[in-house]
Order: C-alpha cells, then structure tokens, then sequence
C-alpha cells in the first residue's frame, strides 16, 4: 500500500503509474473496499491527507482533507450547531472523501439534496499526475463546469481528492420521530407520500419490514411541536402516530438508512419511484427497509442470481450489488448496465480526466482502459 504524506507525494505516485502502467485504487478508510469486483491493483491509502483546511461557520463552508474521519468532520460542524445535511454515514473508519466519492446520503436526502449537491469545490489530482481545481469556497457560484456533480460519486475514478469544499447548514434545534406500528408496504407508502407531501415540512420518511414507519420532524422547538401536533390530524386516515426520543430513534434509521440489520448474504440498494416500491418488496422475502419515502429500498437475499436487478429496472429503477460473495462480484457488476449512448458517454469523460487509464482497477466492469475508445 502507497501512502502519500502530501498532494506532491500523492501527484508522483499517479505520475509513475501512468507511466509504468499499472492501475491505482484510491482507497480512504477502506470501509467499502470489497465493493465491486475483486481486482489486482496498487491501493493508494489517502488517509494521511486529513485535517481541516478552513472553516467558516458564519459562511457555511468547510474546507477539508479526504482523509479526515466522518466522524471528526461530524463532531466538528456539530460543535458549531451546524450539520452535513446529505447526513452521511459509514463504519467506523470511513472518511470525509470516500463519503462523497460513494456519494453517501442518509434519510434526509429525500428533502435536503444528495453528497453532490452539497460538495461546492475540490482539488484533485488527475490520471496525467496533475493538480487542478474545481468549482469554489462559496455558496453561490455559476462560474465553469459544475465538476463536483461528476467528482461525487465518482469512486475514485476521475481523480483524486487532495481538498475539499462542502456547504454545511444549521442544525435543527429539535428533532422528534412519530412512528406509526402495524402497517404494510403500501399503506406505509400512501402515508410517507401524504406526509412528505403536506405542509408539515416533514424532513425524511422511512418504513422498516417489521411494520414500523417513520416520519421525521425537525426545526425550531414551538414548530416542531406544533407540526408534531398536526401531523396525526392529518394523517388520521393512514393509521395513529406515537413519539421516539432520540435514543430510540437513532437506530430505526440507521437499519433504513443503511440496510445494516438486514440477515442474507447478498444486499442490494435499489433506487426506484417510490410508488413501484410496495411491488419489489412484495416479490422479494421480507429482509428489506424503505428510506426516502420509498425512493431507496435495502434488500437482503441468499439468491446469488440477477432477478431482483431485472425486476428493479421493469419498475424503472436499478440495483446496485452493495455486498455479496466475490463469486458473485466477479460475475455481476456492482451497478446497473446502462444504455450503450450513457456507458460510452461515461468512458469518454473518465478518458478526458484519466488518459491512460491509472485508475481503471477493473472494479467495475465498465472500467476498460481508456485508450480504447477512439477519438
């Protein structure tokens, strides 16, 4: 493993790669290194490249190193009373730049935006072994391409992060979970439709297998409270509401948002409208939890076959294989094959930032060297 101490040392080890031609994985904590398929290649760890750069809470930005810990960039905006309001997670370990590199968002990105609309600028270097920078270290800028909707949820494969910007945002003063117990999946999807959709401001929605529903309310103390108030009245047709403290709540979503208490060895994320999502959970066992109203849904299965990504694409969606043996991996690509048009776009643009193909590691099955395309 290759550990660069700084961006030059990070800059040489790209430069001799190219040149030697052999690939380069980008790697922060390694929380999520067996996803995708198994592949031989030289792992560059980033984590040496930590510690914050600049922060301005009055400005609601953050400047930062990739390989800071989540955890610490958490502790320190929250210090501030201030949030990342994607809502990140990872296990303990996971980093700042592999959060958005995984474009990494919790149950409050249904309201609040995904890592990409949150990441104002960077510094990286690219596949040729140069520094360039993208975007900027304020809220509102029009100028340029809008790189960092590309760099997040990249995984590493257009360059690497050397800093990055982030806009943070206060956080809520008060935060109450209603949870309504007993309902199936498409009565529990008619409520999180009806509540995201009234005038309660409801912040994130989620319903969990084992029948619990839950409904997010955040902001100002009286407002709070009296939404809280009102979301029963509301919703008196879709079932009666009980409150969580936050000790209770926390983990209810983070089983919604991360599918971690699901049991099976292979563990699917599925992005789909949320309507079609009684129908996929209802084909496919009872190891599932809906987050984003039922725009995400976590599946759990032993079935080592590709019927749940078939069925996800008929209802419009795609499944992502976020864990399964690397049997498996090496036979199924992680993410969904897209359209010839969109996958050649895509190798294009991975071309432009990463010519000779340094961080094409084989991965992902879309990962061909970049030079083969023509033109």
């Amino acid at each position: 493993m290759l550990d660069p101490r700084d961006a030059q040392d990070l800059a040489q080890i790209i430069t001799d790669a190219g040149a030697r031609g052999t690939p380069l994985e980008l790697r922060g904590g390694g929380t999520k290194a067996d996803f995708g398929a198994p592949r031989e290649a030289e792992v560059v760890s980033l984590t040496a490249l930590t510690g914050v750069v600049d922060y301005d809470p009055a400005e609601l930005v953050l400047t930062v190193r990739p390989g800071t810990p989540l955890a610490d960039v958490q502790a320190l905006v929250a210090a501030e009373g201030q949030m990342l309001a994607f809502e990140p997670y990872g296990a303990p370990g996971a980093t700042i730049g592999g959060a958005i590199a995984a474009a990494v968002a919790g149950s409050r990105r249904v309201t609040a935006g995904s890592a990409r609309d949150h990441l104002l600028g960077f510094t990286a270097i690219s596949g040729r072994g140069e520094s360039f920078v993208a975007g900027a270290k304020v809220v509102k800028n029009v100028t340029g391409y809008d790189l960092p909707k590309l760099m997040a949820g990249s995984w590493g494969r257009l360059g690497a992060m050397t800093e990055l910007t982030l806009k943070v945002l206060p956080a809520p003063r008060c935060t109450v979970t209603l949870m309504a117990e007993g309902l199936m999946a498409e009565a529990a999807h008619a409520l999180m439709a009806a509540a995201l959709g009234s005038n309660a401001d409801v912040s994130a929605a989620a319903h969990l297998a084992h029948g619990i529903t839950l409904l997010r309310v955040a902001g100002f103390a009286p407002s709070v409270e009296y939404r809280c108030n009102a979301l029963p009245k509301l919703m008196t047709a879709h079932g009666t509401f009980s409150r969580l403290d936050g000790a209770e709540a926390a983990p209810l979503w983070h089983e919604a948002m991360t599918g971690n208490a699901l049991h099976g060895a292979i563990r699917w994320r599925v992005h789909l409208p949320p309507r079609r999502a009684p129908e996929l959970v209802a084909r496919f066992g009872t190891q599932w939890a809906m987050d984003w109203g039922g725009g995400q849904v976590w599946i759990a299965l032993d079935d080592t076959g590709t019927a749940l990504r078939e069925a996800a694409a008929a209802l419009g969606g795609e499944a992502v294989l976020m864990q399964a043996p690397p049997e498996m991996r090496t036979r199924v690509p992680a993410f969904q094959p897209r359209a010839p048009g969109v996958m050649a776009l895509e190798a294009r643009v991975r071309r432009a930032f990463d010519p000779l193909g340094v961080f094409a590691t084989a991965r992902f099955a879309e990962d061909a060297h970049a030079d083969q395309l023509p033109a």
